[in-house]
């Protein structure tokens, strides 16, 4: 059953676990940072935004800023964990969410950025695999140990 409460302004309202929010957007569809908000009730920065109202989690996969090394072919996607300084944690924040994502209840949604202020909804993802470790450098050019999430995408097109 999908349920969307994007014009739900009652932000104390949470949403039902057993209910997968639909945020009526369509793949390839390019909405704004502050659309975003408007529609997950989610923070307005980071690549990784949870909202418990809408019992989600938002993934950005900015390609502009260039922190991190995110991938996607077709359906699959290798997303670098939370974190721009020093070594990632697995059970972290955002990090331990999308890790249990499978489990927890909590749905993911994509998007991509290729050009500034512009973010392309993907849809929703899965984590496709176990996460696992590798070296890139952090916003000071620092090696560092990173966590990559294998995602896929649920509906492809």
């Amino acid at each position: 059953m999908k349920k969307n409460y994007s014009d739900n302004n009652d932000k104390t309202q949470f949403f039902d676990k057993n209910i997968v929010f639909d945020p009526n957007l369509r793949f390839g569809e390019i909405i704004s940072n502050n659309k975003i908000v408007e529609i997950f009730k989610c923070g307005n920065m980071g690549g990784m935004r949870r909202s418990h109202i809408t019992n989600s989690l938002v993934l950005i996969m900015d390609h502009i800023k260039g922190f991190y090394r995110d991938k996607r072919v077709r359906e699959k996607i290798k997303y670098t964990g939370m974190g721009k300084t020093g070594y990632m944690e697995l059970n972290y924040a955002q990090n331990k969410t999308l890790h249990e994502s499978n489990t927890n209840g909590v749905n993911v949604y994509m998007f991509e950025v290729n050009n500034p202020g512009e973010y392309s909804y993907l849809g929703r993802v899965v984590l496709d695999g176990e996460p696992y470790t590798e070296y890139q450098d952090d916003i000071n050019d620092n090696r560092r140990r990173v966590w990559i999430f294998p995602l896929r995408l649920l509906e492809y097109r």
